[in-house]
């Protein structure tokens, strides 16, 4: 049982004073293991009683299993993933390629598009956020955009993703690309800007129910398979790549002309 996978449902239910409670427990996941609930609650200057009801509210039935849970979590997070890059032949695989693509555009929610296309429309700075092989990805995204007429920010480590999160303003607009859903530095990231600015936070996330997507003002899911070789993930995103430039053709087809720079031949 995963911490995150426990919590996913109930995120969206809790109150800004439980979302600081759910903040502080992401952050110190290492530390409230060993702790009781007395300390944590202390650390919280909270009551015992009001951290057990938070407790139960994110799916635990007492503390004794949310501590628990979360041993297990982190012991999981430490395991070497051990996968082979392919499961099935090239063939089928080549089939799954292409109905994952397809399946990921046809659900796309056309008023999220629409929503997104007409936020662009008030030229907000777009702030991109993502990790290992999907900072590949924002690079193009990044290009696109800035082509497009908008003022596009990229922090692509995590020091410098420190210090430009505090540069978002509330019409601004932030992407989050993590096939996961559960990475801890974004759901700590969007704890912090949905309390503080709440600028409009776009996710790209797989399609199963994830922390990210819930936390999300608009989310769009893919559908993909993980391939990892040599321990190193190899999964494909063009699926991530197709949705994103429909974001921005969504916006290119109801913009006034001249508001852009992109010319089409």
């Amino acid at each position: 049982m995963d911490f995150f996978e426990v919590v996913n449902p109930h995120v969206s239910e809790l109150t800004k004073n439980e979302h600081l409670l759910f903040d502080y427990v992401v952050k110190n996941l290492n530390e409230i293991k060993n702790k009781s609930i007395r300390e944590v609650a202390d650390d919280c200057f909270v009551s015992t009683t009001t951290f057990l009801r938070f407790v139960r509210k994110i799916g635990f039935s007492g503390y004794s299993e949310f501590t628990t849970v979360v041993k297990y979590t982190l012991l999981n997070q430490k395991k070497e993933e051990k996968i082979s890059p392919f499961v099935v032949s090239q063939k089928d695989y080549r089939e799954e390629y292409l109905k994952n693509i397809n399946e990921s555009v046809r659900v796309i929610d056309k008023n999220s598009l629409i929503k997104v296309g007409e936020y662009l429309k008030k030229k907000p700075i777009i702030y991109l956020f993502a990790k290992g092989m999907n900072k590949q990805l924002m690079q193009y995204v990044r290009y696109l955009f800035v082509a497009a007429g908008f003022l596009v920010v990229f922090p692509e480590d995590q020091s410098m993703r420190v210090v430009v999160q505090k540069q978002i303003k509330s019409e601004d607009m932030v992407f989050i690309l993590t096939y996961q859903g559960k990475d801890e530095e974004w759901i700590q990231l969007m704890q912090h800007l949905k309390n503080a600015i709440h600028p409009l936070l776009v996710s790209i996330t797989g399609a199963d129910n994830n922390v990210v997507q819930n936390m999300s003002d608009v989310n769009f899911y893919v559908f993909t398979d993980e391939l990892f070789l040599n321990k190193m993930e190899i999964t494909s995103h063009i699926s991530m790549l197709a949705i994103l430039e429909l974001i921005l053709y969504q916006y290119l087809d109801s913009a006034e002309e001249g508001e852009y720079h992109l010319v089409f031949k």
